[in-house]
C-alpha cells in the first residue's frame, strides 16, 4: 500500500463540510482496463474520458481523493511487484502533474489463493473494508460523508460495509463481477459524470 499525504485548507470553525473523501476504483473507473496481458507499462494505459478534469475539480473543492483496488496480476504472479510499484509511481506522478492531489493510493497485492509471497488474507483485499477504515483513522474523514465510485461490486460492497455512499458506473446489468449484491445511491455512464454530480450538487454531497 502506498500513500501520499497532502495539505488541505482549513475551513472556518463551524463552516463548510466535515472532512470527506472520494474513493475511486482504479481499473474500469479511472483507467481503461488493459487489453490482454497487463505489462505494467504506464504509457500503455488510458484514462477514462473526462476523469482527470473531474478529479481536478473535486480536489479544488476540498474532497480528499483516494485510489483503491485489488491488483490480482501481482497476487497471482502475472506481474512482478517491482513493475507494479514503478507503474503506481508513474500514475501518481502523472496525477500530481495535472494538479490532482491523491491523499492515499490503496492497492492490495495479496490474495489467499495467490502465489508467495502474496498469499495473505489482507484486510485491504476488497470487499474488505481495511482501506476505508485506514483512511478514516489516519486522515480524519467521516465515512458517512464519503463516496465510493466504481464499476464493480467488490469496491462498492466494501463502501457499503463501511457506511459510505455509493456511485455506480454503468447500470445494474453491467455490475456483475461477483455474487455480491449492492445498490448504489446514484448511477452514471462514466466516472467523470458521477464525480461531477457528487461535487456540484450540494444535496448529493450532503
Amino acid at each position: 500500500m502506498d500513500s501520499l499525504s497532502i495539505s488541505s485548507r482549513s475551513p472556518i470553525p463551524g463552516a463548510g463540510y466535515p472532512p470527506r473523501g472520494l474513493f475511486i476504483d482504479r481499473w474500469g473507473t479511472l483507467l481503461e482496463p488493459p487489453e490482454g496481458h497487463f505489462e505494467g507499462r504506464f504509457e500503455r494505459v488510458e484514462f477514462t474520458p473526462g476523469s482527470l478534469d473531474a478529479l481536478f475539480h473535486a480536489g479544488q473543492a476540498d474532497w480528499k481523493l483516494y485510489l483503491l483496488g485489488n491488483e490480482e496480476d501481482v497476487a497471482f504472479g502475472r506481474l512482478p511487484e517491482a513493475r507494479w510499484r514503478a507503474f503506481e509511481e508513474d500514475l501518481l506522478e502523472h496525477l500530481r502533474a495535472h494538479g490532482i492531489p491523491i491523499t492515499r493510493c490503496y492497492a492490495c497485492l495479496d490474495h489467499p489463493q495467490g502465489v508467495k509471497p502474496h498469499t495473505r488474507d489482507s484486510v485491504f483485499l476488497l470487499p474488505n473494508t481495511g482501506a476505508l477504515y485506514h483512511a478514516a483513522q489516519f486522515d480524519g474523514i467521516y465515512l458517512d460523508h464519503c463516496w465510493v465510485v466504481g464499476d464493480g461490486t467488490l469496491e462498492l460492497v466494501a463502501g457499503w460495509r463501511a457506511g459510505c455512499r455509493l456511485a455506480g458506473i454503468g447500470s445494474p446489468a453491467t455490475l456483475g463481477d461477483s455474487e455480491l449484491q449492492v445498490e448504489p445511491q446514484i448511477w452514471g455512464e462514466s466516472m467523470a459524470e458521477v464525480v461531477r454530480d457528487i461535487t456540484a450538487d450540494s444535496r448529493v454531497a450532503r
